[in-house]
């Protein structure tokens, strides 16, 4: 994007009474951002919910100057900018109709080809919520995927670090401009997260991390994500709004259980029970939901290890399928007489000891 264009789009930005919604329509409509204001008012008039007001809003000279000032701290700052009809912008988020118009970004993003999951929960994470975030991501791994969360406190930033520790990718989605961190705790963590990941955020330099800011936020977090999995929550909070957005855009949603006494899992049970959520207990549980194929990060086929050590449950399986061959998932447990979360967890540990591998349609084969 050269820079007159985006000077257009951030001046339409500050136009009062244009959100993402309209400044979608209007762009659709006349072409681009310049040639908005060249248009005709009789023209404009034309375009549905665009009345008088917003049309003299667009006369506004101050946008301009507000726009050459956020032009010249994304220059001066070497920020990367994501147009929402351009290729760098996260495509789920592209189908969201008030996904941002504009994203920044700092780091080293790479979205292609790669599966986006958001991960969130209670900024007062318990010992419970913080072992089972890390062992999700551990099992994660070999898929993969980017880590997407809001950089707080709790289990946003827990899944951040578990990322990093297992060479994964993680977006920080942030309720401010780049050029300030919050909380100012986690500022320790911006260096190693730019390396293989970063941050992106819809708000201005001059932005600060109020608090409508953040229910703005978690419509990203949401939108950019295949996946949504709540860790704790309690029964209110702003986790369980990223859940029903993620719900909202038909994005698949996942809450860890926990006990009835405990605070921070009834968010998650409350999720569970009204079917707002999918159950989750470990990662076999996303794979088998999502339908994900096993794909190392070299891309190189599973291989058997020498003297693999299986257990009763998985040498079953594994001799079954040596007999019939190919098999579904949904046979296999029947056959060998296992539930089908139960056969989801097992499986994946099997293609992880590579003694098995998986096949497209959710077939699965001996090796």
């Amino acid at each position: 994007m050269n820079s007159t264009e985006l000077f257009h789009i951030l001046a339409l930005l500050r136009v009062e009474g244009v959100g993402d919604i309209v400044a979608k329509k209007l762009i659709n409509h006349c072409g681009s951002a310049e040639n908005i204001f060249n248009t005709k008012a009789n023209q404009l008039k034309a375009i549905d919910g665009i009345g008088e007001v917003l049309i003299k809003n667009l006369k506004d000279k101050t946008i301009f100057e507000k726009a050459e000032q956020e032009l010249q701290v994304i220059q001066n700052e070497n920020y990367n900018v994501l147009f929402y009809q351009n290729d760098n912008y996260p495509d789920k988020l592209k189908h969201c109709i008030d996904g941002p118009i504009l994203l920044f970004s700092a780091g080293n993003i790479n979205f292609e080809n790669r599966k986006l999951i958001s991960i969130v929960g209670t900024r007062q994470i318990t010992s419970y919520g913080t072992e089972f975030c890390k062992k999700l991501i551990e099992d994660l791994a070999i898929f993969n995927p980017i880590i997407v969360s809001g950089f707080a406190y709790g289990v946003d930033i827990i899944a951040h670090q578990a990322a990093m520790d297992n060479n994964l990718q993680t977006i920080g989605v942030l309720a401010h401009g780049l050029n300030q961190i919050y909380p100012k705790t986690h500022k320790k963590y911006v260096a190693k997260m730019e390396q293989n990941g970063g941050f992106l955020t819809e708000f201005w330099s001059n932005s600060n991390p109020d608090k409508e800011n953040f229910v703005r936020r978690n419509r990203i977090v949401s939108g950019m994500s295949e996946a949504t999995i709540v860790i704790e929550s309690a029964e209110k909070g702003g986790s369980l709004i990223t859940a029903n957005l993620a719900n909202d855009y038909s994005r698949d949603v996942f809450a860890v259980p926990g006990r009835i006494t405990d605070k921070f899992s009834q968010g998650c049970n409350d999720l569970i029970k009204t079917q707002r959520a999918n159950l989750l207990t470990s990662a076999a549980d996303l794979v088998y939901c999502l339908n994900w194929e096993l794909e190392t990060k070299a891309n190189k086929p599973v291989q058997k290890q020498l003297f693999v050590s299986l257990d009763i449950d998985e040498q079953k399986i594994y001799d079954y399928l040596q007999k019939n061959g190919k098999q579904l998932l949904d046979i296999v447990a029947l056959e060998c007489d296992f539930p089908i979360y139960r056969i989801s967890s097992i499986l994946l540990n099997m293609e992880l000891k590579g003694v098995i591998r998986p096949l497209p349609g959710k077939l699965f084969e001996a090796v």
